[in-house]
């Protein structure tokens, strides 16, 4: 059995943060899961609808990995990233570093990791692997899906080995601090929200970003006619805002903690109004999911209109906060 020494697990929110965090603190980097998650520029929105789609979604960050790559770059860490179409070649690509003492971050598809209780395909999901022996691998997750986990080597052969969206190719990865250390967080910050500001402000389409809210607003009313379950799907929808490794609020208490921990570090008005306004926007993110919840339980139309209202308002405080935000100084 092989089991790398030293790893801690503390009480996280969401994969992708969970995973960067157990990476780092072996290596002696201890940030906060909102650090992570902020100088990773995570925060997004994206409202996804397609005629293949059983029910629309609301997305809160970028894309699966995105962050990891966002986060390395701005601490300047070696970022060692493995793909291969081969079940062998994908296990070598971890087994090397584990028998050498380091934990392994896994992107899999979290539907066949038999600890996770909510059987859904999303193969974004992002673990850490720190042992294994002939049977099984000793994984860390989120606090939800209870931490420090184990699951079968086939098991997770199969979750590495699928494919559909957001899947990768047996994706691995290690991260690397350079023996010079990193640069101060002070230095990095500003240019990790403006970055987030930037892509915010300026989407590309009108499904991402404040323009991306102010479509949701406009569609969320029509909910009830989009499916034929509303019991099912619109109390789905509102738990995957709240539950689903988002740390609450569709990441915005994450990216409100973010802010108040660099409100400490920089003497900033534009973090400290950004902090006030994220403060907002996540109660009102948490009323928008309730409402949803609501309209499924009642069928009642009237809840997803006062939805569509407070989205109209969200979509008018993060720009606000993103227009702020991204007059901060590097």
């Amino acid at each position: 059995m092989t089991t790398v020494e030293g790893i801690e697990v503390r009480d996280t929110h969401h994969c992708e943060t969970t995973t960067l965090g157990v990476l780092l603190r072996h290596q002696g980097l201890d940030l906060s899961e909102p650090m992570l998650f902020g100088l990773g520029s995570g925060l997004s929105f994206i409202y996804w609808d397609s005629k293949n789609m059983d029910f629309p979604f609301l997305g809160g960050r970028v894309k699966p990995f995105e962050l990891t790559r966002n986060l390395a770059a701005a601490l300047g860490l070696d970022l060692v990233v493995k793909e291969t179409g081969s079940p062998r070649r994908a296990w070598e690509n971890v087994k090397a570093p584990l028998d050498a003492g380091h934990p392994v971050g896994l992107q899999l598809d979290s539907y066949h990791l038999p600890y996770f209780s909510s059987k859904v395909h999303f193969a974004g999901h992002v673990v850490a692997l720190y042992g294994y022996d002939d049977r099984d691998a000793q994984l860390v997750d989120t606090d939800q899906q209870g931490g420090a986990v184990s699951t079968s080597l086939t098991s997770l052969a199969e979750a590495r080995a699928a494919r559909g969206p957001m899947s990768a190719r047996h994706r691995s990865f290690t991260l690397t601090v350079p023996a010079g250390g990193t640069p101060g967080l002070a230095d990095r910050i500003a240019p990790a929200i403006t970055a987030c500001a930037d892509a915010f402000l300026h989407p590309p389409i009108a499904n991402l970003g404040h323009r991306g809210i102010e479509k949701a607003g406009r569609l969320v009313p029509t909910w009830l006619r989009r499916t034929d379950d509303p019991r099912r799907d619109l109390p789905q929808a509102a738990l995957l805002m709240e539950r689903a490794g988002t740390g609450g609020a569709l990441f915005r208490n994450l990216y409100r903690d973010f802010l108040a921990e660099c409100a400490e570090l920089l003497d900033s008005g534009p973090v400290r109004t950004g902090h006030a306004l994220y403060a907002e926007a996540a109660i009102l993110w948490t009323e928008v999911a309730t409402l949803i919840e609501k309209a499924g339980a009642s069928g009642e139309e009237e809840h997803l209109r006062q939805a569509g209202t407070v989205l109209g308002d969200l979509a008018r405080v993060e720009r606000e906060a993103m227009r702020e935000l991204s007059r901060l100084q590097a």
